[in-house]
């Protein structure tokens, strides 16, 4: 647990240190956005390094990311000092505020402490895609280069969304911890921040919505919407879990059906079992799974941004009037130059990177978020309104395009167009797994849509929506659309991918429905306390129904953590965080051996090893060292690169070397790849059959040997 404090430290320094620039961006938030400071703290330090290691300014070690983070500290210094001669405000704790950041902190630092504590419990990086998470932080540990080179295609760069693996070993290097325990506490610190984040986000919303200062309600709300984001699950857990006797033949599952908790994932297409299988995950499940993958790491961006764009939408009113008296340059500056525009583009643009697919979808969420803004202040035409939207939206997007360009010069896109869908959800099915956001959503968009309509007076209906809302109930409405939206957009398309056969829609649903249950997750918490205090008896017992199912649905992370980690979670139990712990028991023949390349061996030479389908066993050596190895996990590497008459000579050739009849056919390829070791082990022997030991070892000199194990340098 002490890298896991030694983390919680650092953030702490780096969320205070970045609160002046956290004060501007969240000014209207009572404790000055406190918990999105730390993200603040991490993502712009970690985005400039990127940029100059990717520019060859500067080499990712542990020296420039502390340079870089210092250098964000003094840029915070400077900003603090220049308020404060300005005359603003620029003390974030106060006696007004001082036990709200207090209690934030203290259920931030609980919250990590408690994900860390479980994770040890399942805490080897094996299974799932795991070898490929852990094998691009050990990957990136050994360079000082970006893009690191990719584990299992040697001599090139990893050709992925690598930015969540860069900021979790950015986060390692700063703070001199090991990647043995960090895989671990970067999704740990994800799921902490995924809790308190919304809680931070819908606490304040629903302050501002009650106009006092300290609502009674607002505190359960944003725990509310917390669990929501990071510990719930969907219905088809509630129904399958518990009333599985009763609803077996309506949920299509055979009679000797048994929950597993993974089921609820993978529903739609599976039961019953039809031509084209889909994927529907949530964060409470790749939390509990342990996979660190881009769409887990870029949450705590995502929710950031969110976060943002309800600062965004709390800004000061600007009337026509005023407007009219604004020079040319303080209009630009208001509606193009300042900082949530700027930093909307920004992260949109680390978006690129990080995870692609949020960089589409929360571009779209933004550009709502400022038209509902726009048309919200009322007092412009709505054509006034909505051009104005779009301009912003053209300079957002080009400021997001510029700051991709250091990923984007060199990445090969793996998208293949976009198609209409052949395969569409039943109702059914749908409804089990979207029927309660949909339904609560739904509800809500009708009643506060009408009851402005009924307000508009001398106004059209149109405009009578934006502008007769509250603020709040007009943010939460369109983010439940948006979410609405991210559901219903894989029925009608899909994007191509090599996965066509059985699962073209299973990218696309996945990737989109997993932000679709993030942004429900908020919503549905406000949509709830406000059905709940409404004077209407219908919306009263709406939310009663509403809530038991909401809160039924928070039992998935209890019945995921018995399933996963066990029931006997003791201390004396307590097994360590090393990732790579698990080798001696799953690998034992392989352990010594990858110890000695992860002690012995510095930077990033080529590895020879048997090639294998994604998901086995192959690749352990590479997963677990950060080594590139001639060609690795077949089916990956295709989605990636799309080069499969390459990766058919690649895997020729690695076979060709290891059963070779000569030194010189071995020689010849063995320079082909710039092979600097060859690893023959079980798994090697398995692929291969008898190979000439006598061969291999004649290429080189043996420098580890154990057993059947050894490892052959070539000399150069």
């Amino acid at each position: 647990m002490g890298t896991c404090l030694i983390w919680w430290g650092t953030l702490l320094i780096l969320g205070a240190a970045f609160m002046p620039l956290s004060r501007i961006v969240f000014q209207n938030f009572r404790d000055g956005g406190w918990l999105f400071s730390k993200v603040l703290g991490v993502a712009l330090p970690g985005f400039f390094l990127w940029v100059l290691v990717c520019a060859g300014i500067l080499p990712f070690t542990p020296a420039s990311c502390i340079g870089v983070a210092v250098c964000g500290i003094l840029l915070n210094i400077v900003i603090f000092w220049y308020r404060l001669k300005k005359g603003k405000s620029v003390f974030w704790l106060t006696r007004e505020n001082g036990y709200l950041i207090i209690g934030e902190e203290v259920l931030f630092l609980l919250l990590f402490l408690g994900w860390t504590y479980l994770a040890a419990f399942h805490a080897e990086a094996y299974g799932t895609e795991k070898f490929m998470d852990y094998g691009f932080m050990a990957s990136m540990m050994r360079s000082t280069q970006l893009p690191a080179p990719d584990i299992w295609y040697g001599g090139e760069a990893i050709n992925y969304y690598y930015g969540g693996q860069y900021f979790a070993v950015f986060l390692t290097k700063l703070t001199f911890t090991r990647i043995q325990e960090t895989y671990h506490v970067m999704r740990t610190l994800v799921a902490a921040l995924a809790f308190v984040l919304p809680f931070a986000l819908v606490r304040q919303i629903w302050e501002d919505r009650s106009k006092r200062r300290r609502s009674r309600a607002a505190a359960p709300v944003g725990v509310l919407a917390g669990m929501a984001v990071s510990m719930a699950g969907n219905m088809h857990y509630v129904l399958a879990a518990h009333l599985l006797k009763w609803l077996r033949g309506f949920l299509g599952h055979d009679s000797d059906y048994t929950y597993w908790f993974p089921n609820s994932t993978r529903y739609i297409g599976y039961y019953p079992e039809g031509n084209d299988k889909t994927i529907h995950e949530f964060p409470a499940y790749s939390f509990v799974l342990g996979d660190l993958h881009a769409h887990v790491v870029n949450l705590m961006f995502v929710l950031l941004v969110v976060g943002m764009t309800y600062a965004f939408m709390k800004r000061p009113v600007v009337t026509a009037a005023k407007r009219k008296s604004m020079s040319l340059k303080q209009r630009i500056m208001h509606d193009f130059l300042q900082i949530h525009i700027l930093l909307f583009g920004l992260f949109t643009g680390i978006f690129h990177f990080t995870n692609y697919w949020d960089f589409a979808i929360y571009l779209v969420v933004i550009l709502a978020v400022v038209v509902c803004r726009n048309l919200w202040e009322g007092d412009f035409s709505w054509k006034y309104a909505v051009g104005k939207s779009f301009l912003q939206g053209i300079w957002i997007f080009l400021l997001s395009t510029l700051a991709a360009l250091p990923f984007t010069l060199s990445f090969q896109t793996m998208v293949s167009g976009i198609a209409l869908a052949k395969n569409h959800s039943s109702l059914k099915q749908l409804a089990v797994v979207w029927g309660l956001p949909f339904v609560m959503c739904l509800v809500f968009l009708v009643s506060v849509t009408s009851v402005a309509i009924k307000k508009r007076g001398d106004m059209g209906r149109f405009r009578s929506i934006f502008c007769k809302m509250s603020l709040q109930d007009l943010y939460i409405a369109g983010l439940a659309l948006c979410a609405m939206g991210l559901v219903v957009i894989p029925e009608l398309i899909y994007v191509r991918d090599i996965y066509e056969e059985g699962f073209a829609r299973a990218n696309t649903m996945f990737k989109l429905t997993y932000q679709a249950f993030t942004l429900f997750g908020i919503c549905m918490a406000y949509i709830l306390m406000r059905f709940l205090l409404h004077r209407s008896r219908r919306l009263y017992v709406t939310g009663i129904v509403t809530g038991v199912c909401l809160v039924s649905t928070f039992g998935y992370i209890i019945n995921a953590c018995s399933a996963w980690y066990g029931t006997d979670l003791s201390l004396k139990n307590y097994p360590g965080l090393d990732a790579t712990a698990y080798l001696e028991e799953k690998f034992p023949q392989d352990a010594a051996a990858i110890d000695w390349l992860n002690e012995n061996v510095t930077g990033s030479p080529v590895i020879l090893e048997a090639c294998g389908d994604s998901y086995s066993d192959y690749e352990r050596v590479s997963a677990m060292t950060g080594l590139p190895c001639v060609l690795g996990w077949y089916v990956h590497e295709w989605l990636w690169r799309g080069d499969t008459q390459d990766l058919n000579e690649r895997k020729a050739d690695v076979e060709a070397i290891y059963t070779a009849q000569d030194e010189k056919t071995a020689g010849r390829l063995l320079d082909k790849y710039q092979v600097k070791y060859i690893y023959v082990g079980t798994l090697e022997r398995e692929a291969y059959g008898v190979l000439d030991d006598t061969l291999l070892k004649s290429l080189g000199t043996v420098v580890f040997e154990e057993n059947d194990t050894y490892i052959v340098e070539i000399s150069r």
